[in-house]
């Protein structure tokens, strides 16, 4: 059973769930000559998530754009995150708005999260070792394989969204390309043990309503296997 497995998928259905908070995640990206890298941070281990590599980003505050819609605080808050946690600053109405997450009903910390993408500015990043331990600018391609070699830790999320801007060789086409035409894709999350593992399901998958992942049909999963994780959105196709 993979870390995360631990952590998470065994936790579906123990005691009563957590209640909901909003967070937000921003995607930072660069090019290089050999395609583009993201900025990924990780977690202190003595902290909710400890260990994992993640986007920069945290729970929505009571001062991100008080009185706004909820994704307008999203907005803030992933603004103030990445300086908080980064030492980058943004603006707002440079941010991408491609994902909202939605957790299953768990018994650990939720954050029900959006995800947005931008360009990172021409900065050095600076983290605080405090929440933060680590950070490095990797390609998506790189960070999966480093997670298949179980040298870093991922959330499914983190997973997805790495394996969507593998597909791309530029920091423009990721921002073109990440938000699909219907327009930001929502993820509200059903696990449930399968044989090959715990599977992680989206709306799409045959067995997303039942709670059934041997159900005959589409997928739009990931499958955390003993090898690692694996992820089918031919259901959306």
């Amino acid at each position: 059973m993979s870390k995360e497995t631990e952590k998470f998928g065994d936790r579906v259905g123990r005691g009563d769930a957590a209640q909901i908070v909003p967070a937000a995640t921003v995607v930072l990206l660069r090019d290089t000559a050999t395609g583009p890298e993201t900025l990924m941070l990780r977690k202190n281990s003595k902290i909710a998530f400890g260990g994992m590599w993640v986007f920069p980003g945290g729970r929505v505050d009571d001062e991100d754009a008080p009185g706004q819609p909820e994704d307008e605080r999203a907005r803030a808050a992933a603004v103030r995150e990445a300086r908080e946690e980064a030492a980058l600053e943004l603006q707002s109405d440079g941010l991408v708005w491609f994902s909202h997450w939605t957790p299953p009903p768990i018994d650990i910390r939720r954050f029900s999260t959006w995800f947005f993408a931008a360009r990172a500015p021409e900065a050095e990043v600076a983290i605080d070792q405090g929440e933060i331990t680590d950070s490095l600018w990797i390609r998506p391609v790189d960070a999966i394989a480093k997670h298949r070699a179980r040298e870093i830790e991922l959330v499914p999320p983190t997973f997805v969204t790495l394996h969507y801007l593998a597909q791309h060789r530029s920091v423009q086409a990721s921002l073109e390309d990440l938000v699909p035409a219907e327009g930001p894709r929502h993820y509200v999350t059903h696990i449930a043990a399968g044989d090959e593992g715990m599977a992680v399901m989206w709306e799409g998958d045959a067995g997303y309503a039942t709670l059934d992942p041997a159900a005959a049909g589409p997928r739009h999963r990931l499958t955390m296997t003993k090898d690692g994780f694996v992820f089918d959105d031919s259901g959306l196709r």
